[in-house]
């Protein structure tokens, strides 16, 4: 889900971030909600608004859309950006995962151990959290395009998920459109945080639940993402120090050079919605606190179900994990791949020499592979 905040006139979209009682039906672009017989929960209500496509000007899109469960919530649809409600519209950034973002702190402009800026939504880390984010797409002119709040809000009044409202919230909820729309994105908010969207069932998981083994490739491929590829600097494999399974991500934030993606369809948009054309240039948490020591720097996702959520990066310039990984590996970044697009504050410390060979490559693609939820166990 993207955002509402602007960047002059630029609309920001496509940024980044949990069972329940009710089903899911094939419906439009994300998907809709069959009720069942469950009691209403605030998370069954939040459910069946994140699949809604009513929700959308013009109707047709949902949370769901560019955060579908079928691939690990985030796009589904081609193309390295988001598409909005609009068909032709598109933002400048991929719509990241949400699976595991209920985890990010509150954002904090100097909250990481460097002093630099930890947690929030986004990309940017402009949303401080889960319900501010839900808040962005739903009033973002590029995405789902609803013209205020009270549009959101009449549609939620007069929908299926009127009532579940009222039970949850008070039957005059919709009394005070502003009181209705924070507990829309309240609802939803409470399903993100479900094991539904965060469900810790992937091989690596049961490995240290001591369900499985890792192959000799895999584990060959956690000693290097813990060693030579200094993975773990950012995406951290310990656990939580309440024994949450590890996140893969230390929710701070890093320019890794990243060049400019050149099929980026933002470039073509109109000027009322991209003035600069293809002169645009994302400077990512630099436009989110204002600090020139920022620009260029883009939240650490999670590792977890990367394997399955290409294309890869902010501006889905990258298709493959493949090549994901040969980009972190190659000691020559701008002559391989491109410039980056914010040349200040990359981190060339971790970034462009890993000198891996390519046995070491495949097992720390093995080994990220084991992250992917939905294993089975063997019986």
């Amino acid at each position: 889900m993207g955002g509402v905040d602007r960047i002059g006139k630029i609309f920001v979209f496509g940024i980044g971030l949990v069972g329940t009682s009710v089903g899911l039906i094939s419906c439009g672009g994300g998907g809709g909600i069959a009720p069942s017989a469950g009691p209403v929960t605030k998370a069954s209500v939040g459910k069946a608004l994140f699949f809604d496509t009513s929700l959308s000007t013009p109707k047709g899109m949902a949370c769901a859309t560019c955060h579908s469960p079928k691939k690990a919530f985030t796009d589904p649809r081609p193309g390295p950006t988001s598409e909005g409600a609009v068909k032709g519209l598109f933002g400048f950034r991929k719509a990241p995962s949400i699976q595991y973002m209920a985890f990010s702190p509150i954002f904090q402009e100097s909250g990481a151990s460097n002093g630099g800026a930890l947690g929030g939504q986004f990309w940017d880390g402009r949303a401080p959290d889960l319900p501010s984010q839900a808040k962005g797409p739903l009033l973002n002119p590029i995405e789902m395009g609803n013209a205020s709040v009270q549009v959101v809000v009449n549609t939620v009044k007069n929908g299926p998920e009127a009532a579940g409202m009222k039970q949850i919230y008070g039957p005059t909820i919709f009394s005070d459109p502003n009181a209705a729309f924070d507990a829309i994105v309240d609802a939803i908010a409470a399903y993100e945080k479900t094991p539904e969207v965060s469900p810790f069932t992937s091989k690596y998981d049961a490995y240290l639940n001591g369900q499985v083994q890792l192959t000799a490739s895999e584990a060959n491929g956690l000693a290097i993402f813990n060693g030579k590829a200094q993975c773990f600097n950012c995406h951290v494999s310990t656990p939580l120090p309440d024994g949450t399974h590890p996140l893969f991500t230390n929710f701070t934030y890093a320019n890794i050079g990243l060049p400019r993606n050149p099929t980026n369809p933002y470039y073509t948009m109109p000027a009322k919605y991209n003035p600069l054309g293809s002169s645009f240039t994302d400077y990512g948490l630099g436009n989110t606190t204002g600090r020139a020591t920022d620009q260029g720097l883009f939240l650490v996702p999670s590792l977890r179900n990367r394997a399955v959520t290409g294309p890869y990066f902010h501006n889905g310039g990258f298709l493959t994990l493949s090549a994901v990984v040969q980009f972190y590996n190659t000691s020559e970044l701008g002559q391989v791949f491109g410039p980056p697009e914010v040349a200040q504050n990359v981190n060339s410390t971790q970034v462009g020499n890993l000198q891996l060979t390519g046995q070491e490559r495949t097992d720390l693609l093995n080994f990220i592979n084991t992250l992917t939820d939905g294993f089975k166990v063997p019986k």
